[in-house]
């Protein structure tokens, strides 16, 4: 049995140290790579030195287990009194930067305070998952409530925004992973499935746009892409409305309807089969809008909003490629789909990051002698693709323990989160874990040239103050309320 008792154990006795000893080993193990990653063949500068960046990122470990020490000596009802106010402070620091004049790389996402440059961005994370948390442990919350998840979308969205208007894309974007918490909390599964489902569209659409099928007049990134609605419709009539023979009535005669197109195009007249395709889909839309008017059920017009959405979206995400998007950030993301080959400009990162992890081997280089990062062949191999310095100097094996210390990280995030008494807790953790799962898979798969490069730091390795006091407040503040519990067993 468990109860609540007045007796509150000590912070010695109840913190997990566990996961501090996986916090100063991936710390020790950044630091090495700070060091490997901004030495120079002929350097006469000690890597102690505050002169070097290797020097200045210990001031930043200091001051990080310094941060780390008061937020565990506070109390851990602290955090769940003041979550509002914390993340309206930190939203009014948002909305200040974007008019910030200061520009670095072309971002106003940094206050300039003298010789100190603070991004709030990365400290807004911790704000947003603390009010995440409070507003999802209030009295009667229920996330199927369409105006709670309403609510919550908004919470999540509004620093994202404020930091897309600073010109910062990747940090913005990593507040798309509270979804994970989300489908954690009870949101359905057909709204994760339909993000996954864009960007499948996304991705197959804008590569195969200019192939043609069979020679026809035919786009197969249009015909992919239209297929898989008119499949994914069929999928969910099945799954949601329990119409199964419905549902495969809908996909025999879109397949067939598909398939008679082609041949006719193929041997008869050649045409743009897509056109039959967007028939059978309005054919297929109408069908369920009839059956979702006469049978008055609802699962029927969200399926119908999921179909003309993903139509929409696709169709849309052209134009805003070629159109809304920055032209480093289009050339970045053709790289990545192959339908442009630039090693001298947007795929020179990616290209040698990759020459640098390969020439590492199963043993690495050794500390302090790979030779791409020492020659500065890698822009930002400090930061954004520091894990590229792992890759030559550690080899393999290096790069497995790294990976292995965040895994054992992962994992221990999700027992301490499911092991909360109270939703507050639990759901700050899922938060801690999505934030960092989230920077973890983009920034490895941006130096492997499998994500897009979109510029975001690998936590507690990138150099740099606000990111590690931003993953150290991030962790600390669920350890610490963790170490609150206040359970007895008996």
């Amino acid at each position: 049995m468990v109860r609540e008792t007045d007796k509150r154990p000590s912070i010695l006795g109840s913190i997990d140290w566990i996961t501090i000893i996986l916090y100063l080993a991936l710390l020790a193990f950044g630091w090495i790579s700070v060091c490997g990653a901004t030495y120079t063949y002929g350097d006469d500068v000690d890597i102690f030195s505050l002169a070097s960046r290797s020097g200045m990122q210990i001031v930043w470990i200091g001051t990080s287990l310094f941060l780390a020490l008061v937020i565990l000596l506070l109390d851990d009802r602290f955090y769940d009194t003041f979550s509002y106010a914390i993340y309206g402070l930190l939203l009014l620091l948002l909305f200040v930067t974007i008019f910030n004049p200061h520009t670095i790389k072309g971002s106003r996402s940094w206050l300039v305070l003298g010789p100190i440059h603070v991004q709030p961005a990365e400290f807004a994370k911790f704000a947003t998952a603390l009010a995440l948390a409070k507003f999802m442990s209030t009295y009667g919350y229920s996330i199927a409530k369409t105006r709670d998840f309403a609510y919550t979308l908004a919470i999540a969205l509004l620093p994202m925004i404020f930091i897309v208007l600073q010109r910062e894309t990747g940090s913005a974007l990593v507040y798309l992973s509270f979804f994970l918490m989300f489908y954690r909390e009870g949101m359905a599964g057909s709204i994760l499935f339909t993000g996954v489902a864009a960007v499948a569209y996304f991705v197959i659409g804008i590569k195969f746009e200019s192939t043609m099928l069979w020679g026809l007049p035919t786009s197969v990134g249009k015909f992919c892409v239209l297929l898989m609605v008119q499949i994914f419709t069929a999928i969910m009539v099945w799954v949601y409305c329990k119409q199964r023979e419905t549902a495969l009535k809908m996909l025999a005669y879109c397949i067939l309807g598909t398939v008679a197109a082609l041949l006719f195009s193929k041997y008869f007249i050649p045409f743009d089969v897509v056109w039959v395709q967007l028939l059978l889909s309005a054919i297929l839309i109408g069908h369920l809008l009839w059956n979702a008017l006469g049978q008055r059920t609802r699962n029927y017009f969200l399926i119908i909003l999921f179909a003309i959405g993903s139509m929409a979206f696709f169709y849309s995400a052209d134009y805003v490629l070629n159109n809304l998007l920055e032209k480093h950030q289009r050339v970045r993301i053709n790289v990545l789909l192959g339908l442009e080959e630039d090693l001298a400009g947007a795929g020179y990162n990616v290209h040698q990051s990759q020459i640098a992890i390969g020439s590492g081997g199963l043993e690495g280089k050794g500390f302090l002698n790979g030779t791409q990062n020492k020659l500065k062949f890698v822009p930002e191999q400090d930061t954004d693709f520091i894990f590229c310095t792992v890759g030559e100097e550690e080899g393999f094996i290096g790069c497995a323990i790294v990976l292995l210390l965040f895994l054992m990280l992962i994992l221990r995030l999700i027992h301490l989160s499911e092991r909360q008494p109270y939703r507050f807790g639990r759901v700050y953790g899922y938060c801690v874990l999505s934030i960092f799962l989230f920077h973890l898979f983009i920034n490895v798969g941006m130096v492997l040239g499998l994500t897009p490069v979109i510029g975001i730091p690998l936590p507690f390795f990138s150099y740099g103050g606000s990111s590690l006091w931003g993953f150290t407040i991030l962790l600390f503040i669920f350890l610490r309320i963790d170490a609150g519990r206040k359970l007895v067993r008996r």
